[in-house]
């Protein structure tokens, strides 16, 4: 098309149609997408803490009537308390049975088929780093000799970590660490103490605060059990 000085191209209105309709498209796309990032990092954070809340209250009236456990939705229960004095006075999650999304989307999860609190073997629990509560934002703050605490109906176990918070990255499918004596694969590489009988605490969260592969991983061993 030859257009002469001083006239204007002109548009389709089916080409303007098309561009209006893509422009609103893109628009309605980033403001879904930012509105599912905003849920993520707050939403679930608000919705988690209110449910841990609610979770430790229900677990505390349930031990005073003698009972171990308090079953939070169908099928998931939780039996236990865990505080980590460097993370706060006030810090305070309640455990739950497996690992699943309902679990750790409401405190740590205890991986099943590893060792019992306070019982010989590795006593695992793993916990997001961010999103729904965030329990181990600050892992990487954990130093050797931090204390992590867990409460049941009749005792609290005391455990002192042996290895850094952010001290062991491994690949998600590292199931060594969950052994009942971790043996790292990799000579000269962090494992707890090789001794028979260690009464073992794992801490698992994801390495870096968004999505990854990588896994980061404390030990610690018990030492003292008191009854509450």
């Amino acid at each position: 098309m030859v257009l002469e000085l001083g006239t204007k191209p002109q548009v389709s209105p089916r080409r303007l149609t098309l561009a209006m309709v893509l422009g609103a498209t893109l628009l309605v796309g980033g403001l879904a997408w930012s509105g599912w990032v905003a849920w993520q990092l707050f939403g679930t954070n608000w919705v988690s803490h209110r449910a841990q809340a609610r979770t430790i209250e229900r677990l505390e009236e349930s031990w005073k009537r003698g009972e171990r456990r308090v079953e939070v939705e169908a099928g998931v229960n939780a039996d236990a308390l865990i505080r980590i004095p460097r993370f706060g006075a006030d810090y305070a999650v309640p455990v739950l049975r497996g690992t699943g999304d309902q679990a750790l989307a409401q405190g740590f999860g205890h991986v099943v088929g590893t060792a019992e609190v306070g019982k010989v073997g590795n006593y695992v629990v793993a916990a997001h780093r961010v999103t729904h509560g965030e329990p181990l934002r600050r892992m990487p703050d954990l130093r050797p000799g931090d204390k992590v605490i867990v409460e049941t109906s009749s005792k609290v176990y005391t455990y002192v970590l042996d290895t850094p918070g952010a001290g062991l990255v491994v690949d998600f499918t590292a199931g060594w660490v969950l052994n009942p004596l971790p043996a790292n694969p990799k000579s000269g590489g962090i494992e707890p103490a090789q001794r028979k009988g260690q009464k073992l605490i794992t801490l698992l969260t994801c390495s870096e605060l968004f999505h990854t592969d990588n896994r980061l991983v404390a030990f610690g061993h018990l030492t003292s059990a008191t009854r509450r």
